[in-house]
């Protein structure tokens, strides 16, 4: 069992993607420090860890923020070696063109791009010395394709993915290995049945994502071995066209 740290930025309902990635680590050994922007749910998250007989820091953190993300990064490394990091901040805006302002489109960005951005840097800098560990990131359809009404969330869900592939292209070759998730469909879990209630029943059984799956293709994705590393993968329900 591994006795490093693993750091989840994007953590919030408590059937979501990014409860389900720091559960999975914890069950694989790793000290998992859940953050996200509501104390609640981390801290309701930690302790369900912990009787789980897992480790788990909660640490309300803003992504957007270098202050508080560094703080976060130095708080995990004194816990143990830095191996693996997910981000998974990505909130989705669905408007139309016409409707956007120029703060919803500077928000999603930040909250996605910027997020990323000083997370991976943030990640790096603890990784690099070790020249060892991964770093994920949550992205969606809308990294590849722009469609109305979600231009802002396609936008910046597009410069995350440049994001990662920078990095990997810059690291990969130090070690660090850096991949990119697209998440093509929804996730089962509190978001979508609480906004999109008629859309998941429509779906039907199987016609979501289960996140417990996706949290398991993120460990794997850490346990590749570095001559066969994968930097993108997509995933959808076998339902899903594409």
């Amino acid at each position: 069992m591994s006795a490093g740290t693993a750091v989840v930025v994007g953590v919030g309902a408590r059937a979501g993607l990014g409860a389900s990635l720091a559960e999975r680590f914890a069950r694989e050994g790793f000290r998992v420090f859940v953050a996200g922007r509501t104390a609640a749910n981390l801290e309701g998250l930690a302790k369900a860890i912990e009787a789980a007989g897992g480790h788990a820091v909660a640490k309300v953190t803003d992504a957007t923020s270098e202050a508080d993300v560094g703080a976060l990064f130095e708080a995990a490394a004194k816990e143990g070696d830095l191996e693996l990091v997910a981000y998974n901040v990505g909130n989705m805006l669905a408007r139309p063109f016409l409707d956007l302002s120029a703060a919803d489109f500077e928000t999603i960005w930040r909250l996605n791009a910027l997020g990323g951005f000083l997370v991976g840097q943030a990640a790096v800098r603890h990784l690099l010395p070790r020249a060892k560990g991964t770093i994920l990131f949550t992205g969606a359809t809308a990294s590849l394709r722009a469609r109305p009404p979600f231009t802002a969330f396609a936008s910046a869900k597009a410069a995350l993915r440049a994001v990662a592939q920078g990095l990997a292209r810059e690291f990969g070759p130090k070690g660090i290995h850096v991949a990119h998730i697209i998440v093509d469909g929804v996730i089962n879990g509190d978001f979508a049945r609480g906004r999109f209630a008629d859309f998941v029943r429509a779906k039907g059984e199987d016609g979501l994502i289960d996140p417990q799956a996706i949290a398991q293709i993120f460990l794997d994705l850490h346990r590749q071995p570095r001559t066969a590393w994968t930097h993108e993968i997509d995933l959808r329900p076998f339902k899903e066209t594409f």
